[in-house]
């Protein structure tokens, strides 16, 4: 790692995500290890481009940070103006979401029968929170940004290409479908 990456918080945790993907494939290691890189990016919000911190009007965007060309993991931001929300949904594989901006309110789901059933479970992150979702530790929610009047901004870490992971959502006509999420164009 050069002197400039040192200054770069993301290069930092793209450099230090790399080499932990690269010696384990245990979730738990992932997760938990993981979890101390993602804390150590979002103690601080100046490093985030203002093209990956733009809000849409009419949903939320989805911007690709990095993605590790074995396609072990990638990095993204989640934007949220005001009122904007995901559908329940999956995602199939390991993943972080820490909050670097504003608050973001998670719903919870369960897989009851292959159907998400709300749990009740429901909090909300404040800046420097961090959860994991995953097929083993939970993985069906619904994520809204929890301030009426201004953008929320969550840095997430999957465990693949997540804008090319098939995953599955609740539609409106209340049943499970498949979606590819994509990524939001800078």
């Amino acid at each position: 790692m050069n002197a400039a990456q040192h200054a770069d918080p993301l290069a930092r945790f793209i450099d230090d995500m790399t080499a932990l993907v690269g010696s384990t494939q245990d979730e738990g290691v992932l997760l938990t290890q993981g979890r101390q890189l993602l804390s150590r990016l979002i103690e601080n919000d100046q490093w985030l481009p203002a093209e990956c911190a733009r809000a849409l009007p009419d949903r939320y965007a989805q911007y690709l940070l990095h993605v590790d060309p074995q396609h072990r993991f990638s990095v993204v931001s989640f934007v949220w103006g005001p009122g904007q929300k995901t559908p329940v949904h999956d995602h199939t594989v390991w993943g972080l979401v820490g909050m670097l901006r504003g608050a973001e309110r998670c719903e919870e789901f369960a897989l009851v029968d292959g159907q998400p059933q709300p749990t009740g479970q429901c909090h909300v992150m404040q800046p420097c929170q961090i959860e994991a979702v995953s097929p083993t530790v939970g993985d069906w929610h619904r994520v809204s940004n929890a301030l009426p009047d201004k953008t929320s901004i969550s840095i997430h870490v999957y465990g693949a290409d997540i804008g090319k992971v098939r995953r599955h959502y609740l539609n409106a006509q209340g049943d499970v479908a498949e979606f590819v999420s994509g990524y939001t164009a800078h």
